[in-house]
């Protein structure tokens, strides 16, 4: 089923490397919400490219600086030369110093190239995009520093990694021992009272549902609530995916020594009370294969 979307909006829905893209045209400008990941930022730009024409791409919104949602900026901003970047106020100062740790990109074992920026995207204030008022909502939990947009009078949400259609992304400063849970619940609970319509996730399909998406949510998060192991071997395969789908297939020694060399399944390992790095990560490997998302070939591991 198609959903139709207000005039001059249009969603690029990516494969889970990268996070959608959301395209908005209008007199104001054409701005683009996300860029995916860094190894797919050449289809980025040919994407916006194709949408756009001859017209420039004269605004770059970031709703959290993930790098599926960010690896593209630096692309784009090389195509589009006069490019505004506006990111959430709270990574503004580790961007311009690019502090790749405070990123998280060192962290998480992930790439993404520099980029600058022109601005901040404030909460609790409006911006124009597609001829439309857009409301930006702080939106903690996944990442501290996430916003939401909501467009009121077609009460349509941008809800990046905040909302899915069956979830939400991990919840990243759990992996650091910070209690972000209660934040997570707060922002669905924003989510709720906003009362849109449809929603552009970070990832997969726009989708109506929004009482079920909720519903499924509430119960993943009473779930890590009350098993935070649980939540923390969720992340460590997520992590591993994410990297399987970035090489698609790499020598299994080659897998184990970007693990080791990976800050945050460290820290996971260590969390989880496992003594032995290798004892911990191949039971996770294992988990992925028999759930169907990886295989062992000959000495390889590869993505499925």
């Amino acid at each position: 089923m198609t959903i139709a979307l207000p005039p001059g909006v249009t969603v690029f829905e990516r494969g889970w490397l990268s996070a959608n893209n959301i395209l908005f045209q209008g007199p104001e400008g054409n701005a683009l919400i996300d860029s995916g990941y860094a190894t797919h930022a050449d289809q980025t730009v040919a994407l916006v490219r194709a949408a756009l024409g001859s017209q420039p791409l004269t605004h770059l919104l970031n709703t959290h600086l993930h790098s599926d949602h960010c690896g593209g900026n630096a692309a784009l901003q090389a195509a589009y030369p006069a490019l505004q970047t506006l990111i959430p106020p709270g990574q503004a100062h580790a961007v311009r110093a690019w502090d790749d740790d405070h990123l998280t990109y060192v962290l998480t074992g992930q790439t993404c190239p520099r980029f600058r920026i022109e601005g901040v995207l404030l909460p609790d204030t409006t911006l124009t995009l597609a001829n439309l008022t857009w409301q930006v909502h702080a939106a903690p939990g996944h990442d501290p520093h996430s916003v939401v947009l909501f467009q009121p009078d077609h009460r349509l949400l941008i809800s990046a990694d905040a909302l899915w259609e069956n979830g939400f992304g991990v919840v990243f400063p759990e992996l650091e021992g910070e209690d972000a849970f209660h934040e997570v619940g707060a922002t669905l609970d924003l989510i709720e009272g906003l009362a849109p319509l449809t929603v552009i996730p970070g990832h997969g399909r726009v989708f109506t549902d929004v009482a079920g998406a909720l519903a499924r949510a509430r119960t993943r998060l009473e779930q890590f609530t009350t098993s935070p192991d649980k939540h923390l071997r969720h992340a460590a395969k997520v992590l591993i995916k994410f990297k399987l789908l970035e090489w698609q297939r790499l020598p299994l020694s080659d897998f184990e020594a970007w693990a080791r060399g990976t800050p945050y399944l460290v820290n996971l390992q260590q969390r989880m009370g496992q003594a032995s790095f290798d004892d911990w990560l191949l039971p996770m490997v294992d988990e992925l294969v028999k759930s169907g998302a990886a295989q062992r070939e000959d000495g390889w591991l590869v993505n499925a």
